[in-house]
């Protein structure tokens, strides 16, 4: 008899053992956190980092009247909310002068805008290559990269990006 009721225990104490797990719910999974930054965030990102320096020589090359012409278009319709016809305006421009980096720049900052990330690394990059290495336009080759790289969750290679701004400048001639 007591063989019987030690097993009708034992019986029990399992069966409310197993009652109790089915109880338990497991954890929620646990959810990457969502990069809630806007495109217009960004672009204030980049516009902070690359800030003017009084003390920095900043040379700006002679453009073609049809080019000028194309990026104040291509300005105009991006205060005015168009990023579309601000990047067909550039799109023309590049056709003119392709190697052209401020150009490549400004159409790299409209495709971080409308929120292509991949195509605002890629024309910042090429931007990199063609371009100065200094100054204010290297600033924000390197901080438009950094945000597309964020934006796309590539933390690690952003903080890369984030380092390459020290080396674009160069500090200013001391007078006496």
């Amino acid at each position: 008899m007591t063989t019987s009721r030690t097993a009708l225990r034992t019986a029990s104490v399992l069966a409310l053992g197993i009652a109790l797990s089915a109880c338990m719910s497991t954890p929620p999974p646990v959810k990457p956190p969502v990069d809630t930054t806007t495109p217009a965030q960004r672009m204030a990102a980049v516009d902070a980092s690359a800030g003017k320096d009084d003390k920095e020589l900043d040379v700006q090359p002679l453009r073609d009247a049809a080019v000028e012409d194309l990026r104040v278009a291509a300005r105009a319709k991006r205060q005015a909310n168009d990023l579309a016809g601000a990047a067909e305006a550039l799109d023309q421009a590049l056709q003119i002068s392709e190697g052209d980096p401020s150009i490549l720049q400004d159409r790299a900052e409209i495709a971080l805008l409308q929120g292509d990330w991949a195509a605002a690394e890629t024309l910042a990059r090429k931007s990199v290559e063609l371009g100065s290495k200094t100054g204010p336009l290297c600033r924000r080759h390197w901080a438009t990269i950094e945000q597309a790289r964020l934006a796309r969750g590539e933390n690690e290679n952003a903080v890369s990006a984030h380092a390459q701004l020290e080396g674009c400048t160069v500090p200013g001639i001391k007078r006496y």
